[in-house]
Formats: structure tokens, sequence, C-alpha cells
């Protein structure tokens, strides 16, 4: 463990997916400042969020706990109150800790309401942040949105347009008013106060974007508009072999992944590596300003995302209960000069439940109970020689009723990822995805009731459900023999 508490700057995007880093392979989106962070420390190539959407997978990121044990397993759900976040045991433990855009562990603005005294609180936990700047998103028009609030202080208003007409990419506000732009400034003033003090700090930072609506400030937008950008990973006859939640979120809503020319693709695939670009730009910002106050060798940076977005791969964008590669992989990024090796690359399977036990060991902090991820620490620090067994045997992930918008009936499902494989169980339809990743990387191919992966398919099945056995909530611990 290190012999001096690190601030910690921990930087999550949304709806971020995996391969839309430049370090990760990406030759289209320009992520320099991201991808000089890696070389810099560890990314994590393959990391694993917990569900494929917002809320859940924070409140098990921010908890280091599985979705269904803390039982905050839907977006419009507040998150319990017995729940204690990794930001509560270190502002115990003498850490000023704040607060800078998206939080989203509650429903805030929930259907039954009907003003803002029936609505959920923005922060439901005691959740140790002193300093607070929150906003859910640019659109959300609940009455705590700072973003919104200062818009109006500065003679604006929330107007996103079609850009072209188009009717999957807007642009709502210039780079100086952006949404991403006002989070990162927020984040800069306090990390400028707080050199001024001797407390150690965290500072989380929640970027909205790139999720959707696909916004980007239109400079940014224009600067790929000319490259040469991919159409999604998509054959129209995949669907017919894989579950029907698909085939409906193909072919339905607001963005049919199925139905848009390669040039509407390459619109909102431009859109959402504008979006990255401009986050990029932004961490640069803010760490020049850690590192002109003197403050980066004392730093903890950690950079992640909450889930993915298909972006029309397998005919579908967004998210919901799908677990291909695009919306449960996260880019996962650690950086702290002199304790944390140097641009390292670790292929372990990793799950974002790792990360709150990760920033304890980091600020010399005990696991408390109850806490299920395993510390990404020795991986962050040790040597490259062989170790005898990897971070993990397999990575899990769930949904559950996630998202009200999806199916009816409500969709529930898990996954299972291997070094080789992947099992998605639906259950209540005898359904389930299977992959064999190594003959089929693009998950094409549901192997799932093939006769030639039967063997495979009843073994991953019962390691599922030990999987889901072991998260079962280990509170309260047991105090007696009988």
């Amino acid at each position: 463990m290190p012999s001096k508490r690190p601030n910690v700057l921990w930087i999550c995007t949304d709806q971020h997916r995996y391969d839309a880093l430049g370090a990760a392979g990406n030759d289209v989106v320009e992520t320099p400042t991201l991808d000089a962070l890696a070389n810099s420390g560890v990314r994590f190539d393959r990391a694993y969020c917990q569900s494929p959407v917002c809320t859940p997978s924070r409140a098990s990121m921010l908890t280091g706990r599985y979705p269904r044990t803390t039982r905050c397993r839907q977006n419009g759900q507040p998150i319990p109150r017995r729940e204690r976040l990794v930001t509560t045991h270190l502002a115990e433990a003498g850490y000023r800790c704040a607060l800078a855009g998206k939080f989203h562990l509650s429903p805030t603005n929930p259907d039954d309401a009907t003003d803002a005294t029936a609505r959920e609180p923005v922060r439901p936990v005691d959740d140790g942040y002193g300093t607070a700047h929150w906003s859910a998103s640019p659109g959300d028009d609940a009455p705590e949105n700072e973003y919104r609030q200062w818009l109006r202080g500065q003679g604006e208003r929330f107007d996103p347009s079609p850009y072209e007409g188009s009717p999957y990419v807007e642009t709502s506000q210039p780079t100086e008013r952006h949404h991403t732009t006002w989070c990162t400034d927020r984040a800069i003033e306090y990390v400028r106060t707080a050199a001024d003090t001797d407390d150690p700090w965290l500072c989380s930072l929640n970027y909205f974007d790139p999720h959707h609506p696909f916004d980007p400030p239109r400079a940014s937008l224009e600067r790929y508009l000319d490259r040469e950008i991919e159409t999604p990973n998509f054959d129209p006859g995949e669907l017919d072999g894989k579950p029907a939640v698909q085939r409906e979120a193909a072919t339905s809503g607001r963005l049919e992944g199925a139905n848009l020319t390669d040039d509407e693709h390459r619109l909102v695939r431009a859109a959402y590596y504008a979006m990255i670009d401009h986050v990029d730009d932004n961490v640069a910002r803010l760490l020049n300003a850690l590192a002109e106050t003197g403050q980066r060798e004392d730093t903890f940076v950690v950079f992640c995302a909450d889930h993915g977005e298909m972006l029309g791969d397998h005919g579908i964008y967004k998210k919901g209960p799908y677990f291909y590669e695009p919306t449960v992989r996260v880019p996962l990024v650690v950086s702290w000069p002199g304790q944390v090796r140097e641009g390292r690359v670790v292929d372990d399977l990793v799950e974002l439940t790792d990360l709150a036990p990760t920033i304890l060991d980091a600020a010399g902090q005990e696991h408390p109970p109850g806490m299920q991820g395993r510390s990404l620490w020795p991986l962050l620090t040790g040597g490259d020689t062989e170790r005898e067994r990897p971070h993990r045997e397999s990575a899990y992930c769930e949904f559950y009723n996630a998202s009200k918008r999806h199916t009816d009936p409500p969709a529930y499902a898990t996954m299972l990822r291997t070094e080789r494989y992947k099992l998605v169980r639906h259950h209540g339809p005898e359904d389930g995805e299977l992959y064999d990743l190594e003959r089929d990387p693009e998950e094409r191919v549901n192997r799932w009731g093939d006769p030639d992966y039967t063997s495979v398919q009843q073994e991953l099945v019962t390691r599922l459900t030990d999987r889901m056995a072991r998260t079962v909530d280990p509170l309260p611990e047991r105090r007696g023999h009988w």
C-alpha cells in the first residue's frame, strides 16, 4: 500500500464503448489526452460493467457490490438508503469529496411526481460529497440542475436543434457553453481551490457525454464529417437467430438500427466520436490544472465509463438488455506517477465492482464488510512475472427489468463472459445466447441450442448460476455459529 494518501480524480463518461479510444486501436476518434493518460499508467483492455444501463451500473461501481445485491437494479429506482458508497468511506477517513455532473442514483423526475415535494432527492444517500455541482444531463429539467441554472444566468437556454435536418444528430450549445465544458469548469475550480488545503480530496467528474442524444458542439462534429467512418457490425440475417428483444430494438424506436442508411450511420458515429473528442479536450484542461497546481504527482487518476453503446452494431442503438461487447465492455485507465506501473496493458477480465476496493487500497483504507469487488491494486503495481491465476475467471453482468421502455413482459437476463465464451440467459423464455469469441469475435452467430456446443452451454449455465449465487448479499455478517 502507498505510504501517503493520494488525492483521487475519478472521471466517468456515460455510454462510452471500449473501442472508442485511440489507445484501444480506433484510428478515427482523436483522444490524445486519454491515450497519454493510458501510457502514463495502466489500461485495462477487458473491463466489464455490471449492468448495461446507468443507475444499476453506477450503484455497483460506487459500492463495489452487484446490482442484485444493492437492490438498485433499474433506472428510475433510488438506491436503498442502507447502501454506503466508497466516497462515504473516504469522507469518514478525512477526505474532502466533490461531485461535478451526473450522479443518477435516484429518479430525479419520477412519473408520479406532481410537484417538487413528491420527488426523490437527487442525492438519496449519505454520499460523502461536501461539494456537489449536480447536473444529471443537459436536458434534465429538475430544479436542482445546476447547469440549466447556469445557462439561464448567461441569458441562454437549452435549445437543441437537428443538425442539417437529421432526425438522429443534434447540436445544442457551442463549445464554451456545452455541458461537458461546464462540468469540467466546476472540477477545475475545485482542484484549484483544493491545492490550498492539507487534506486529501476526491473529485468525481461525471460527464453525460457521449450518451445520446448525439449532440456534440457543432465545431467538434464538423471536424469528423470528411473522415472515413466505418458502418456498424451488422448482418441483417443474424437477427433471425437472436432473441426477440433484439429484433424489436432493431426495427422500432427513434433509432431503428436496421433501417438507417449507411450515410445516416456514419453521421451518428461522427457525432459520437466528436463528443468523445470534446471530452478528451476537457480532460486535458483538467489535467493541466492538476499539473499547474503541483498536484499531479499526488493524484490517483481513474478514467472509466458506466457502460457502452451499441452504435448500430447488430442492428441496435443505445443500450438495454444486450450484452454484446460494445455495451458491456468499457474503457478503464488508472494512473498515478511513481506508484502505478507506466505503459502497461492488462488483458485480465476485470469488473467495475473492482474500482471501489481499488480506490480504498490507494487511499490506504480497509475494505468495509459487504464489498464484493476485488481490488486491482496488485495489477496496478505488480511485476510482469506470470501470475498463478488471472484476476477473474469470468465477468458477470445483469439486466433485471432495468429500463422501462424495453419489452412487455420486461426483460430479465444475466451474462457470463469467460476467456473464450459469452453466455447470456434470458430468464423466462427458453431463450439465450452463446458466442464463441475465439471463432466469432464479432458475435454474429448465436450458438445457443447448437448441438456442437451442448457441453459448452451446460458448463457455462452451471458457472453462471454459481456466479449468481455468489452475488447474494454477504451482509449482515454472521455473528455466531448457530
